[in-house]
């Protein structure tokens, strides 16, 4: 019998290369995770509803209802209501994913993730990356309609991708508050009950459908540290091109927060659940 002997150093060698193909696994079969998301989306356009016609109703709505008595005019309101009503459908469509986890896992899917050989956070990084579309599909729907019904961007057009990827930065962050509550939670009905009842009073407590200063004074300083009103303000400023001060950075400062926060929370959870 023939006995092969392998030196420290070829053996550290061979560690340290395994150490290196890990953060590659893991991008690997994220992404492979990821188009998998989208042809399930693509498959069940029906899914897409709450971030197609929803938001083109609610601004019908507020527009054409409340448009005259906080603005004047419905074109004014338009002008300052679309930005909200983005932000507004961005942050209700990071709900559905964890709702469609816990519906996953429920049905024994993530089992199956389990059984192959694979990086354990990979399909939950995989499945956020995925959502990207619907936050794509949702500010293009938004402004088509707002563009129809009069809504005009004054700004320049990199100012207008910018107004755009800053909201889409923002819900892929929020998502993984969703993906959290989608693990932890026993059903998928009250993955959609918890996260509205955090989405519902951020929205409203906040600029999107009028000034702070129209605002009861004691939710005013709530208000000024929402992260939804750093959003909107962002927003409207870029598409407006007036200053935003710094809202931008407190923004971005929220979706880096949001991300250091919950995607650990969500990844220790969803392994101890698998």
């Amino acid at each position: 019998m023939t006995t092969t002997l392998t030196s420290p150093d070829e053996t550290r060698t061979t560690t340290g290369s395994a150490r290196t193909r890990k953060p590659f696994r893991l991008v690997r079969h994220s992404l492979a995770l990821t188009k998998r998301s989208l042809i399930k989306t693509w498959h069940t356009p029906e899914a897409l509803i709450d971030v197609t016609i929803q938001p083109a109703i609610f601004l019908v709505i507020f527009v054409f209802i409340f448009g005259k008595s906080v603005s004047g005019t419905t074109h004014d309101y338009l002008q300052l209501l679309l930005p909200g009503i983005l932000a507004q459908s961005i942050a209700t469509g990071a709900i559905a994913i964890g709702v469609n986890l816990n519906t996953d896992m429920e049905k024994g899917l993530f089992d199956r993730f389990r059984s192959l050989p694979i990086p354990r956070s990979a399909p939950l990084i995989g499945a956020v990356l995925g959502d990207v579309v619907r936050y794509v599909i949702v500010t293009i729907s938004t402004l088509a309609v707002g563009y129809a019904m009069g809504y005009r961007i004054d700004s320049n057009p990199l100012a207008a991708v910018a107004a755009a990827a800053l909201a889409v930065v923002f819900a892929l962050s929020l998502s993984w508050a969703s993906v959290f509550v989608g693990m932890i939670a026993r059903t998928s009905g009250a993955v959609q009950g918890i996260m509205f009842l955090i989405v519902l009073p951020l929205s409203f407590a906040s600029n999107m459908f009028v000034g702070i200063d129209q605002l009861p004074g004691w939710m005013q300083g709530f208000v000024k540290v929402n992260p939804i009103t750093h959003l909107v303000s962002s927003m409207r400023g870029l598409f407006d091109g007036t200053p935003v001060g710094n809202h931008i950075w407190w923004t971005l400062a929220w979706c880096v927060g949001l991300v250091a926060v919950f995607m650990p929370l969500a990844l220790r959870a969803y392994r101890r659940k698998v």
